[in-house]
């Protein structure tokens, strides 16, 4: 049995800014994973309030098929993440307008609380961090930041395809 380690292709890796890219994302994924355990919560139950959020934020309708689609669930794991969502009180599931089939999901004051709580310490620390910087400097950093989500949504919808030849 060899004990070597496998050879690492001639690839020089991925730009300086991109190994950065990286970096930061698994930062912020560790920070939400600490976070989210002090209070009882899992990354996905995380993210399900910031889907919920963003779309509340736009005025957008958020139903359990929103979440599920968003998150990439199955049903029965989106039924059972807005179980625990509305049993810790940080989701409230409600029957608006004319069809009170359709289920709309809203965050409660508490997820607001909770949510703020759980993240002051990150906000605090990048609100120090971007005082470095000029306005300007921060106008460059918001565009590339806006590219580089673009590209990646672009590269995971291109994951996500099927290949070529299977169609």
């Amino acid at each position: 049995m060899s004990t070597e380690m496998p050879a690492i292709p001639d690839a020089a890796g991925p730009p300086p800014l991109v190994s950065l890219l990286q970096e930061f994302s698994l930062e912020a994924n560790r920070y939400a994973d600490s976070a989210g355990a002090r209070n009882d919560m899992h990354r996905t139950d995380l993210n399900a309030l910031s889907v919920i959020m963003q779309h509340t934020a736009k005025n957008q309708v958020v139903t359990p098929g929103v979440l599920r689609k968003e998150l990439h669930l199955s049903s029965p794991a989106t039924t059972a993440l807005i179980d625990r969502l509305d049993k810790s009180g940080h989701v409230v599931r409600e029957r608006q307008g004319t069809d009170r089939r359709q289920v709309q999901l809203r965050m409660t004051p508490k997820a607001y609380r909770d949510g703020g709580a759980m993240f002051l310490p990150l906000a605090r620390h990048m609100g120090a961090a971007m005082e470095e910087f000029t306005p300007a400097e921060l106008e460059i950093a918001t565009r590339f930041l806006h590219a580089m989500i673009d590209a990646t949504v672009r590269a995971g919808e291109e994951a996500a395809a099927p290949p070529p030849d299977s169609q």
